[in-house]
């Protein structure tokens, strides 16, 4: 009975061995099956039996045909001749190879296109919005911070505001105060108006001019001590001195800080309350560090609190902080918010987002800011028309120079995208699949590319692709993996492997004469993934405006002229710098507006209008200081004027800047070559500045007199 048993077992034993094995080559097969109708042929192929494909011709006995043979198991597998897997011990396949297909290029049946559910989209060139995400707090606006100090020294007999938190109107008498410096200040004063009274018929004008001086110098030492003319004029009036002083508040708010008590003896410039204007106030956010290529100073920004839920605040930043937090990998963004009800508090946590239009060169697309003049140091000062700030009579900057598009837009302002699904990248590379054009069937190209930043749901494309071409957005992974599967370079094997792919009739990678060069085995990569912007100007790299050649020579002496009165400016010559202007007034006006056709007229009318304005304004400076005021004016248009119209042909413009001019509040101009020569300091401190941008001098679009465009040539 026993030997039965174990007869029995073993028997079990050895079926149940034969049904799993027959069970592993069951799912191997089926597998093997479903990869081959996916890869190699759709519908109608999975039913025929394996044929290899050898210049477009299909053979029935693939013994003779096939090349390399592989196991649908085991890709890594090459053989040169029909067998077995090592590893696996399953029925190797032929690989199948389309007629002249490139390394890294994929073909199928328009049936295994549509099993792989590919699908393509267009490169374009388009203005993409991207949204930036930040959090931070409201505090105080700094600039509208008022001290009240002691201006002499005493004891502090009474505080009218005994705590923090009170709001005060300006004039609000705040403090009362005993000083026997101010006591004796105002008998100076008694005593000199008593001694011109005495002398008013005196025969000696030495004496009575002297004494009258004397009392305008003791008013004038009450006025600094602190006394209102109210209460200087008091005290002439009733010829009585007070040893008291009633110190009133000079702005209205609310009293933050309260630095002193009743009673206290205080020196001169003792700090006693803090008053903060609150109807505006600052919103300090952290950003992270990808995201600055987004962030523009007189950008507007919308933020929401926690206590007043479905509201929506707005700003303007006013300050990018140049320095990076390298514990958090952010930057602090000041924006400045109005407040006129009071609502936002310091401390406040708020949530903020800035909406930002995406042009090409690093820069931004604002309509309401296009083609204006902003101060830099008050961006909520915003004019159509050059001038000064209203704040602080720093002259404005064109809204170009602070990272915007201008006024007219070109197609070379709208950056070239594609859709964020189209890219796969591995950290350090990018690549796209392009659809290869008039293929016989479905073809596609893997193309290594060098992405710019993300802006939503899209890249910006620096290099490796061209408007018009065609990328794939859903499916590219599926081809990723077919071309693993054969070995060929892909996204996670750039140099391919497992001997090669395929058939390759014609030799390796192909290089195509109409698109960009095939980044494939053997080629070199891009070193980075993602590449930063160059800031400029609005240079179009396809060209500037179109202007005939006597046009052109009009512009030319504008410019000329200009680089005279820059020139006279450096040599610290008004005037030689006068004439210089006036020479540019008459080369403007000689510049003939009929000329300019279509778009271009208008620009040129926008331009033209504001460089007259500021000439004129050129022509009434006293001296050299206001020139030079007037001469960083007219260089933020004549940048305008180059970025438009291009520099002269066959001469590069620099655009150089100086922080230190105007008090550090900083100032461009415009130079025909790159030898800093400082025009705000002229020979004080002649080398002061920084070229931070060049407009090239490119081929441009000509046109006849008649003002018709005719085709550019390149």
């Amino acid at each position: 009975m026993v030997d039965a048993r174990n007869q029995a077992r073993r028997i079990a034993i050895e079926l149940g061995k034969r049904t799993g094995l027959l069970v592993i080559i069951l799912v191997s097969v089926l597998l093997g099956f479903f990869l081959r109708a996916a890869f190699w042929g759709g519908e109608d192929d999975v039913a025929a039996p394996v044929v290899a494909t050898v210049d477009g011709h299909d053979h029935a006995d693939q013994e003779d045909v096939a090349a390399v043979w592989t196991c649908s198991m085991h890709p890594e597998i090459r053989r040169p001749g029909p067998g077995q897997c090592p590893k696996c011990g399953m029925d190797l396949i032929p690989v199948r190879a389309t007629e002249g297909a490139g390394l890294r290029e994929f073909s199928t049946s328009e049936a295994g296109k549509a099993l792989m559910d590919i699908e393509v989209v267009a490169v374009e060139r388009r203005f993409v919005e991207s949204e930036i995400r930040m959090v931070g707090k409201v505090d105080y606006d700094e600039t509208r911070l008022a001290y009240i100090t002691a201006w002499v020294p005493g004891r502090l007999d009474r505080l009218y505001v005994d705590y923090t938190g009170v709001p005060v109107r300006e004039g609000d008498h705040m403090v009362y105060i005993y000083s026997p410096e101010l006591l004796s200040a105002q008998e100076e004063l008694i005593q000199a108006l008593a001694t011109v009274q005495a002398l008013k018929n005196s025969d000696v004008g030495i004496v009575r001019e002297t004494t009258e001086a004397t009392a305008v110098a003791a008013r004038e030492k009450l006025r600094l001590l602190g006394l209102t003319a109210e209460q200087i004029e008091r005290v002439v009036r009733t010829g009585q001195a007070s040893e008291h002083l009633t110190i009133y508040s000079p702005a209205a708010g609310i009293v933050i800080h309260k630095n002193a008590q009743e009673g206290m003896y205080v020196k001169t410039g003792t700090r006693i309350y803090t008053i903060a204007d609150l109807s505006q106030v600052w919103v300090k956010l952290d950003a992270y560090e990808s995201d600055l290529e987004w962030l523009r100073y007189g950008q507007k920004i919308e933020f929401t609190t926690v206590s007043y839920p479905g509201r929506v605040f707005t700003g303007t930043i006013a300050f990018i902080d140049p320095i990076l937090m390298s514990g958090t990998r952010t930057v602090k963004v000041r924006v400045n918010a109005p407040n006129a009800d009071g609502r936002l508090k310091p401390g406040m946590f708020v949530k903020a987002i800035a909406r930002t239009q995406v042009a090409s060169g690093g820069r931004v697309m604002d309509p309401d800011l296009a083609g204006k003049w902003m101060c830099r140091m008050h961006p909520e000062v915003v004019k159509d028309e050059p001038g000064a700030c209203d704040i602080c009579e720093m002259p404005l900057e064109r809204t170009e120079s602070l990272g915007y598009v201008g006024g007219e837009l070109k197609d070379a302002d709208k950056p070239l995208v594609i859709p964020v699904t189209a890219a796969l990248r591995t950290g350090t590379r990018a690549v796209v699949y392009v659809q290869v054009p008039d293929a016989d069937q479905p073809t596609y190209e893997g193309r290594e590319i060098v992405l710019g930043p993300r802006a939503g749901d899209y890249y910006l494309v620096q290099t490796g692709l061209r408007e018009g071409e065609h990328v794939v957005v859903r499916g590219n992974f599926k081809i990723d993996s077919a071309l693993q599967i054969l070995a060929k370079p892909a996204m996670m094997s750039p140099e391919g492997g497992g001997g090669g792919g395929g058939h390759d009739h014609g030799g390796g990678a192909r290089k195509r004469a109409d698109g960009p060069k095939d980044v494939g085995a053997g080629l070199e990569s891009p070193a980075t993934l993602e590449a930063p912007f160059s800031p400029s100007h609005g240079q179009d790299v396809a060209g500037y405006a179109a202007v005939s050649e006597e046009l052109r020579a009009q512009l030319d002496r504008l410019f000329v002229t200009y680089f005279e009165l820059h020139g006279a400016l450096v040599d610290d010559d008004f005037e030689e710098a006068m004439a210089a202007s006036l020479a540019t007034r008459r080369a403007l006006a000689s510049v003939d507006m009929r000329r300019f056709a279509g778009a271009d007229h208008d620009v040129w009318m926008k331009l033209s209008r504001d460089l007259e304005a500021i000439l004129s304004d050129v022509d009434k400076a006293e001296d050299i200081e206001s020139l030079r005021y007037q001469f960083s004016l007219l260089s933020e248009q004549m940048i305008a004027v180059a970025d438009h119209f291009g520099p002269t042909p066959r001469t590069s413009f620099f655009t150089v800047t100086c922080p230190m001019a105007f008090n550090d509040r900083g100032a461009t101009w415009l130079q025909a070559d790159s030898t800093v020569r400082n025009p705000y300091f002229g020979t004080a401190m002649l080398g002061c500045g920084d070229v931070v941008n060049v407009i090239q001098a490119q081929p441009q679009r000509r046109q006849g007199d008649s003002g018709h465009e005719n085709e550019r040539h390149e």
